[in-house]
């Protein structure tokens, strides 16, 4: 039976991480901190919650499609609005607004219905989580983001927090999506040693990009173009493109 990587001592594990780190040319911390994203992961997505959840982002296309080499920290999750405020949509599959009033109340209602379903619904569970496997991290809440902060054992420069973010986000359905695995970068790397794997529901690399287009767009129009926070959405169109995913004239 194989070892458990998150069920070592701090020292096993720091020693592991330096193994892998060297094999793949990649600072340690970033590895240990891909466990945990990955972890996180796992146990949403093997939870009742599952069938409404979709991952997103540029983590998704990072862990899930393999389109881009930036390391992505935050995971972004789409909880489907027809299961979070169904009265609303009153059956409607599209769960597209028909009018910017009613945009306007259903974003409202996202606002206040979301951040209490993730206290009551996803904090729980991935406390549950931690104390089952007797790990040393903690959880805390800023509205509908969730920080797993986690007691590292690598050290960094400082810039990457030893802390998992969970962002949800309910203002649409997630769609079109399609189940796909997710492993740990330093999975393989050392025989006979097992890390946390999931298997999420993602969101299509192809909607991905239109998001990315649009928050260009966006940017564009409001000229906010100052500073390199937005940079990402750059690069991940040119990485899209690169990998075949689109075509950008």
């Amino acid at each position: 039976m194989a070892d458990v990587f998150l069920a070592l001592s701090d020292a096993e594990r720091r020693d592991v991480l330096g193994i892998a780190a060297d094999r793949l040319g990649r600072p340690a911390h970033l590895l240990e901190k891909d466990v945990w994203v990955v972890w996180a992961l796992q146990v949403l997505f093997a939870s009742s919650a599952k069938d409404h959840l979709v991952f997103k982002g540029g983590t998704s296309l990072s862990k899930a499609y393999g389109i881009i080499d930036r390391f992505s920290e935050d995971v972004d999750i789409t909880y489907d609005i027809r299961t979070l405020v169904p009265d609303l949509l009153d059956g409607r599959v599209d769960a597209i607004p028909a009018t910017s009033s009613e945009e306007r109340r259903w974003s409202r209602r996202v606002r206040e219905a979301l951040p209490a379903w993730v206290a009551d619904t996803v904090q729980p569970m991935i406390i549950d989580a931690l104390a089952a496997e007797g790990l040393a991290a903690t959880t805390r809440l800023e509205g509908e983001k969730l920080f797993i902060d986690y007691r590292p054992v690598a050290t960094g420069t400082g810039y990457v927090s030893p802390s998992v973010m969970l962002e949800f986000g309910a203002r649409l359905t997630g769609e079109p999506a399609a189940a796909r695995d997710v492993v740990c970068d330093a999975a393989g790397m050392i025989e006979g040693l097992s890390f946390p794997t999931a298997r999420p529901r993602v969101m299509l690399a192809e909607r991905t990009f239109w998001e990315k287009a649009t928050a260009i767009h966006v940017f564009c129009l409001q000229e906010r173009m100052r500073g390199d926070r937005f940079s990402r959405h750059w690069y991940d169109v040119v990485r899209l493109d690169a990998a075949g995913i689109v075509t950008v004239p």
